[in-house]
């Protein structure tokens, strides 16, 4: 899965998931541009969560779960049958509403995925530590923890926890990376340090963050798609869906006449 293989980074085409006989998503087509960030807003249970999880199949882990369409990264549809699902989540990384950091020490969450994937015997001490230095540097966490590496990672704030999830992803050199209400447990400052961290990634990565924030899908996505009862409502620019919808149930939503 490589990004010179299109422009798009993620594309869904025809793709309805149901959860046993409830239809949660109804012929979703969507495109998310590489390198920017996409935002998916709507009111709740609308499905935004379970179209940001189709797109590296973590949905297939409650079970009763259908899916048909597909979905393609990079080119490649992540729901033929030789897709190897630890290789797809090397490539598309998540981050969860709450920080979820192991209660280990900050320096081994860091290298957790390096050590899942590969032999001890072929990751040298030195590798690890310049892979630990450059994702805490890439999240702007590095000077707030490099003399606490040894320290139990949920001992941190929730912001640096919330960073600290992302550079976790980092090491495995992702593609693409999901967040679902990724500031949600977190204070306004909290927040805007997320939010700049995510203007930060954009570019180097595809991002698709679900917000209700409103607020915040204005501040840092580049393009945004309205969801509504399983379906997409309307997608583009961001500034352009909020100024000027195409669609009428996207201005009640946006000037929050229901959700």
């Amino acid at each position: 899965m490589t990004a010179e293989q299109g422009t798009f980074g993620i594309e869904t085409r025809g793709l309805s998931l149901w959860y046993g006989t409830f239809q949660a998503l109804k012929n979703v087509n969507i495109a998310a541009r590489q390198g920017m960030i996409t935002g998916l807003i709507g009111p709740s249970g609308c499905g935004k969560t379970t179209l940001l999880r189709t797109l590296n199949r973590i949905n297939e882990r409650f079970g009763n779960v259908t899916t048909v369409g597909e979905v393609l990264v990079f080119g490649q549809n992540i729901y033929a049958p030789d897709v190897s699902l630890p290789v797809l989540r090397q490539s598309v990384g998540m981050v969860f509403q709450r920080p979820n950091p192991l209660p280990i020490s900050v320096y081994e969450n860091v290298v957790l995925g390096l050590r899942l994937h590969h032999s001890r015997a072929s990751l040298r001490k030195s590798e690890l530590d310049d892979a630990v230095e450059s994702a805490l540097r890439e999240v702007f966490l590095w000077q707030d923890v490099k003399d606490r590496l040894g320290r139990k990672a949920t001992d941190l704030i929730l912001e640096q926890q919330q960073k600290l999830c992302i550079a976790r992803l980092l090491p495995l050199k992702p593609k693409i990376i999901l967040m679902d209400e990724p500031c949600s447990a977190l204070d306004i400052e909290g927040t805007r340090a997320i939010e700049d961290l995510m203007l930060g990634l954009r570019g180097r990565y595809t991002i698709v963050i679900v917000t209700h924030n409103m607020g915040q899908a204005r501040r840092v996505s580049d393009e945004c798609s309205f969801m509504l009862l399983g379906e997409i409502i309307e997608h583009g620019p961001t500034e352009r869906l909020f100024l000027n919808p195409g669609n009428a149930r996207t201005a009640d939503y946006i000037e929050g006449r229901y959700g």
